[in-house]
């Protein structure tokens, strides 16, 4: 199958030398890249591999059972080609090449295939009219102020999907509608008799921007299928999380099948809220609610708030200072009566770069701790755009973080998927480190670095601490005794380029 694709990726650049020559499609070639080298002590605050499911029984690996490599390699590529037939009509095809070095198609004897599809989708415009619709493998955002990375319901990752784009009688209001399907697990024919394999969204928002303040209100509609594969389908575009963990409940976990029914229906809505009338001051905020299996029996539901505010001067030349906290509901005392977290598709929030949170960092790959900030709240301050020298720029990050979670809860999950064995410690739900107590916290401090080499091509310099406290009667002694030896530390360097 490689080949294959390899032959039809060949076809298509080939077209588009020739696509010029015979008709009037402009073709337009931009991408991005990154090499960097990465040192890390202490992932998951223990230097060990987190648990992991293995098939959709579920079955899962224990927690512990590997070690951290401290230094590694990576190196990623993205082109992005755009085939312009006119002002109305386009396609992209975006291809990614990701890997470590020694390892997959980096590896010196044997290499193995490493290439894939990230973006392929057709836009064009309705004709006479400013209504733009984009149909494909494409990036979905949903509402989030700026301040944040993205958003902690499904934030910036790929999804096939039909979306609509149009302004409302002026550039004041707009709407964005569109439906996505995120997994067909069994495609055209489902085992012997039908059964619910599908993750379907259908979102909408409606962005109103006024002279200094906007305001964007969303909504969202998820149906996922009983059999959709949440354990072994990645929620992450990095392939580090799965649906499982966002989207159901922990009550769920203890009973033969998730629901009681073919279908599970989730709901979200929110709004974001960007202030800038009085600039150099600003002002950010968003507020989500999302409930999911709301009809099904009490053990399966799920429901939840997520509350962000964050603040920055901009009237510094010589840096940034922002503010920014969150809030979110947590599971309390019984699994009996479903989750109280909100549930998550794909969470990319956060906040200047925090060493804690997965939230944008430019040396992505093995870049941060990874921690949950749904079923916790937390605080930070960061230093950004700081910069004395001419072409270097620094950011200094500081993060708390406290859980909101019962340790009941957890303590109850953990030993029921451990077959009694409190040792077994984190499962692929509850994860020490990721998912916190009421009676944990984490804290941790990154410090980034960018020197722009060329217009295009910058040296990037990112460090990272952190330090966790955890209970020993939720996780067992091993992961807890082993989190408490030493602290996480991580140094990336490497080089940046766009073209």
């Amino acid at each position: 199958m490689m080949r294959s694709t390899c032959l039809a990726l060949l076809l298509l650049c080939i077209l588009a030398v020739a696509l010029p020559a015979l008709a009037a499609t402009e073709v337009k070639i931009i991408g991005d890249g990154r090499i960097y080298g990465v040192s890390y002590t202490g992932h998951n605050f223990t230097g060990w591999n987190n648990a992991a499911w293995t098939s959709n029984t579920p079955t899962w690996t224990r927690a512990g059972t590997r070690s951290e490599d401290p230094y590694e390699v990576w190196q990623r590529f993205r082109i992005r080609a755009d085939f312009v037939a006119s002002e109305a009509i386009k396609f992209r095809l975006g291809i990614k090449i990701e890997d470590t070095w020694g390892h997959g198609y980096m590896t010196a004897a044997n290499p193995a295939d490493s290439m894939q599809i990230y973006q392929a989708f057709l836009t064009f415009k309705w004709p006479d009219s400013v209504v733009e619709v984009t149909a494909g493998l494409q990036d979905i955002d949903l509402p989030q102020s700026s301040l944040f990375n993205a958003s902690p319901v499904l934030g910036m990752d790929r999804v096939a999907a039909v979306v609509v784009r149009s302004p409302l009688g002026s550039d004041t209001v707009s709407v964005l509608a569109g439906f996505g399907r995120a997994i067909d697990t069994n495609q055209t024919y489902d085992p012997s008799t039908q059964v619910g394999d599908e993750l379907d969204t259908t979102f909408l928002a409606l962005p109103v921007a006024l002279d200094g303040f906007k305001v964007s209100p969303w909504g969202m509609l998820a149906v996922i299928g009983r059999r959709v594969g949440d354990f072994t389908a990645n929620a992450s575009s990095s392939g580090c999380r799965n649906f499982a963990e966002g989207v159901l409940s922990a009550g769920s976990l203890e009973t033969n099948d998730l629901w009681r029914y073919n279908q599970a229906v989730y709901w979200w809505g929110g709004s974001a809220f960007e202030l800038t009338a009085l600039d150099p001051f600003k002002l950010y905020a968003d507020v989500d609610y999302g409930a999911g299996a709301v009809n099904d029996r009490a053990s399966s539901r799920r429901h939840g708030w997520f509350l962000d505010f964050g603040a920055e001067y901009t009237g510094f030349d010589m840096l940034t200072p922002q503010v920014f906290a969150w809030w979110s509901t947590g599971e309390d005392s019984s699994t009996r009566n479903g989750s109280e977290r909100i549930p998550q598709l794909r969470s990319g929030w956060g906040a200047g770069n925090s060493f804690l949170l997965d939230c944008g960092q430019a040396l992505s790959r093995n870049s941060n701790m990874g921690v949950n900030p749904v079923g916790a709240y937390g605080v930070g301050v960061s230093l950004n755009d700081i910069s004395f020298v001419e072409k270097l720029s620094h950011r200094l990050t500081f993060t708390y973080l406290h859980g909101n979670n019962s340790p009941r809860a957890i303590r109850g999950l953990n030993a029921t998927l451990g077959g009694g064995d409190l040792d077994a410690g984190s499962n692929p739900y509850f994860v020490m480190g990721r998912d916190l107590t009421t009676h944990e916290y984490a804290y941790g401090i990154n410090f980034d670095h960018k020197y722009r080499i060329y217009q295009n091509l910058h040296a990037v310099l990112e460090t990272g601490w952190a330090h966790g406290e955890f209970q020993e009667s939720v996780w067992g002694h091993r992961l807890v005794h082993k989190a408490a030896e030493t602290d996480a530390w991580k140094a990336a360097l490497g080089v940046t380029f766009k073209y």
